[in-house]
């Protein structure tokens, strides 16, 4: 078995499995949102952050945002070393995904608890 210091996981099948897991929390985190959007009443600003005040929505907020960051950085790395052959091309769109992940991940943990 061949291991990769650039996956997320220690084999293929914990890629796999963390794909997976992170796709049923965006899957409820998306399913919730969608029946809060087309089912609550009217939306105003008080009624969306009454809704992101709680802490559990926080937390369930947080996990999307966490899975994504997984989800995405698990799938574009299969992407990339699937059609990116030359190294160094690979490294540089590995490095900048990683990068705007990261950034993406500090943004959201910063307007979701208000650092």
């Amino acid at each position: 078995m061949v291991t990769s210091i650039t996956s997320f996981g220690r084999s293929g099948l914990y890629d796999w499995m963390i794909q997976r897991v992170t796709a049923v929390v965006l899957a409820a985190y998306t399913i919730f949102m969608i029946g809060y959007l087309a089912f609550g009443a009217e939306l105003t600003y008080e009624m969306w952050s009454s809704l992101f005040e709680g802490t559990a929505m926080r937390i369930f907020t947080l996990l999307a945002l966490l899975s994504m960051a997984a989800h995405v950085w698990i799938g574009l790395w299969s992407v990339s070393t699937d059609y990116i052959k030359a190294t160094g091309l690979r490294f540089l769109f590995q490095s900048g995904s990683g990068l705007v992940t990261f950034i993406y991940v500090v943004w959201g943990i910063q307007i979701l608890w208000g650092i």
